[in-house]
């Protein structure tokens, strides 16, 4: 796939238990941690005035080391968003970046502080986030190589997914964590 485009869900299951059992047994454990993201808008352009929200640039710390990610979303003729452009990298010095931030007035607009687990199945990487103020979810990102993918395709293919492991209800959000934080009146859930 691309470097720059990033085909994922994001879900709550009803039961994590046989998705947890079907991950021990059949993928690769990755990796634990804590992340804290922080998200910040540009007071000239408010990522956040625009719905559907497009745009998010995040400052993310994962156990000490640390990130700095844009993503652009791609919403269908429905609202729907299957996909994004994506561009992160490494940052050394979290703290100085916010001071860059501040002197460009990015303001910070909202902290998602989560617990991942993260394995890979496949030509997905599967993790398990319990976020603050949220609860618990489950985001798949496809990790293939097939270039010439189609997100919408590949997106009903995870739904398709967890569906056979029997979690239980299946509901999925298009918003993500800052936005189901900053604005939980307005996150619409749809039943897979």
């Amino acid at each position: 796939m691309n470097n720059n485009v990033e085909i994922e869900i994001q879900v709550n299951i009803e039961n994590s238990k046989p998705l947890i059992e079907f991950l021990e047994k059949n993928a690769i454990f990755q990796k634990e941690n804590r992340q804290i993201d922080e998200y910040f808008s540009p007071i000239h352009r408010n990522f956040t005035e625009v719905r559907p929200v497009k745009e998010w640039l995040r400052l993310r710390d994962s156990n000490g080391k640390y990130s700095i990610n844009y993503k652009n979303w791609h919403f269908d003729e429905v609202g729907k968003s299957h996909y994004c452009d994506e561009y992160e990298t490494k940052v050394e010095d979290l703290d100085q970046l916010k001071r860059i931030f501040e002197v460009l007035n990015f303001k910070s607009i909202v902290k998602v502080d989560k617990v991942r687990k993260v394995w890979t199945y496949g030509e997905y990487e599967i993790a398990m986030d319990s976020v603050k103020g949220l609860g618990d979810f489950v985001e798949i990102e496809y990790i293939g190589k097939d270039n010439q993918a189609d997100p919408k395709k590949i997106t009903d293919e995870m739904i398709e997914f967890i569906k056979s492991i029997n979690c239980g209800k299946i509901t999925r959000n298009y918003v993500g964590y800052p936005f189901q934080l900053l604005f939980p009146g307005e996150v619409e859930l749809e039943e897979q």
